[in-house]
């Protein structure tokens, strides 16, 4: 008797497969592995006949690109009740329901939410970490919950083995799962040869599939039973439903298809173009000069993204491993569109023994962004003004890697200085302060740094800043910036300056490769991490 074969649709029919109030998992990490023809057209049929309504949504994080796609689809007045997600940067229409009140809206840890995946399919009530201490993961300090309108509790404190452990409860019964493959075979086995992430999905459909939902897989292309090959097939075929055909499917939001960012071509590295001048580059370039040959190494959004980039031009990248949090590990790790993907990678796995790794200790480093710092430590990349961009895997990887490098400019908006040879100088000072009394949000605790004994720099276009007992310290200052009038008055507090102040390298101002290699091959490599 042959295997039970899944339908072929349309995205049109698989959009009026939804129904008023289904829990929905939406697969994808930025624009990897996003049914985008599906989301689509559950967005037209909604605008045409106002159904379905009232959605509960899932995603582990960043479905979007910012303005459009992705989660954007779903920005519309009553099309979703409730929402759970590792991050909505990338969503900015759909964050602007959640600012509104007008749904329910849940941020939680990337790496928890993709083990929220597994305990669903595995049949647990939810996740057990101590991921989310002391930040407002924390109930006592909000429990990830991201607006007035959102009261139910789905994080509690635990004692267990004379610890304290945060539980994050699995949010129910999924009904559909809407995900991403390469190719579809006449049974329905789902190969991913041509993505550039794996992710969560197979334990994603699991999940739906044991609660007696739908399987949805849009692909790009089709091929006889039998014929994918076994080590390529993520999703088996007794897991899907539906398959929908999708021939221009883009690989990410900013590219149709690079062969060299799934393996299946490599590039050299001097085809990669390095990043025009600017301040988000010194900082990029100042952050860099923190890796040791052999690092195992996260990079987290914004400036911190760049620093393959540098480490490229350098001659550094095959001395050093890059990875991403969506399960990238080695080559050249992209940023804008193409975060969460890499060219050249070594290998790619699964996001959740991603975090698995990350949560372990296994990092022996990660340099990330900031948006506010306060003078204890603390940092806020998750919630300032009316943006709530939600943690991503920031909280995840901040608890447990040993040395953290922060990275942002010392003011915003409108900040603008004149780049040389010699150092900075500010022509207009930027209008927002960073460096604050008190931070709006912890999504970074100081004191659990110190408990844990972490090593942490800030980093910034004009100063560089450690984490001590007494709070931060200044340590280094960029040549041509005065001290007085251009770092301690444009902050909140006045941090402690190091009695050994130093002039920040002036290599990091100048064009072209700084030639770091030879004293980097010199440096000692850097003991894992076990904090």
């Amino acid at each position: 008797m042959a295997a039970r074969a899944p339908k072929i649709i349309t995205a049109t029919e698989a959009a009026a497969l939804i129904k008023d109030d289904d829990f929905v998992i939406i697969g994808g990490n930025g624009g990897t592995g996003t049914a985008e023809a599906i989301i689509e057209a559950i967005e037209r049929r909604f605008l045409a006949e106002k159904t379905p309504q009232a959605l509960t949504l899932f995603h582990i994080t960043g479905v979007g690109a910012t303005t459009e796609h992705g989660m954007c689809h779903f920005a519309h007045a009553g099309l979703v009740k409730r929402v759970f997600g590792g991050h909505y940067g990338l969503q900015v229409p759909f964050m602007a329901l959640i600012d509104g009140n007008q749904i329910e809206a849940y941020n939680f840890p990337q790496g928890v939410m993709t083990s929220l995946c597994r305990a669903m399919a595995g049949g647990q009530p939810g996740v057990l970490t101590h991921v989310g201490l002391e930040t407002y993961m924390d109930p006592r300090l909000g429990g990830g919950r991201m607006n007035p309108r959102t009261t139910e509790e789905f994080v509690e404190v635990v004692n267990l083995l004379d610890k304290e452990w945060l539980f994050y409860r699995s949010p129910g019964a999924p009904r559909v799962a809407i995900l991403r493959g390469t190719t579809a075979d006449e049974d329905g086995y789902i190969s991913m040869e041509h993505e550039a992430t794996t992710r969560e999905d197979i334990s994603i459909a699991q999940a739906v599939h044991k609660a007696g939902g739908i399987v949805i897989c849009q692909v790009k292309r089709l091929a006889k039973r039998g014929s994918l090959h076994p080590q390529m097939v993520k999703i088996p075929g007794f897991l899907v439903d539906y398959v929908v055909l999708e021939p221009e499917q883009m690989q990410t939001f900013g590219t149709r298809f690079d062969p060299s960012r799934c393996g299946e071509t490599r590039v050299p590295t001097s085809a990669i173009i390095p990043d025009m001048m600017s301040e988000r580059r010194i900082m990029a370039r100042r952050a860099a000069m923190e890796l040791r040959p052999g690092d195992v190494v996260n990079l987290g959004v914004g400036v911190s993204a760049m620093i393959p980039n540098v480490a490229a031009e350098e001659g550094i990248e095959d001395l050093i491993t890059l990875t991403v949090e969506a399960g990238v590990i080695g080559g050249v790790p992209g940023h804008a569109r193409e975060f969460g993907t890499a060219i050249n990678p070594r290998a790619i796995i699964d996001q959740g023994y991603q975090f698995d790794f990350y949560d372990g200790g296994g990092l022996n480093c990660a340099f990330l962004s900031f948006a506010q710092v306060d003078e204890e430590g603390n940092v806020n990349v998750t919630r300032f003004g009316n943006r709530f961009a939600g943690a991503g895997g920031f909280i995840d990887i901040t608890q447990n890697t040993r040395r953290l490098v922060f990275s942002g400019t010392l003011t915003g908006q409108g900040l603008d200085i004149d780049i040389s040879d010699q150092g900075i100088k500010i022509k207009r000072e930027g209008r927002l302060q960073k460096f604050l009394p008190e931070v709006e949000q912890v999504s970074f605790s100081a004191h659990l740094a110190r408990q844990k004994g972490q090593e942490v720099t800030f980093v910034t276009e004009r100063a560089v800043f450690d984490l001590a007992p007494e709070g931060l310290v200044l340590t280094e200052i960029a040549p041509g910036i005065r001290l007085e009038e251009d770092v301690l008055s444009q902050m909140g507090f006045r941090p402690k300056v190091s009695p050994n102040l130093i002039e920040m390298d002036k290599r990091l101002f100048r064009k072209g490769p700084m030639g770091i290699k030879p004293a980097f091959e010199q440096l000692q490599p850097r003991a894992r991490s076990r904090a």
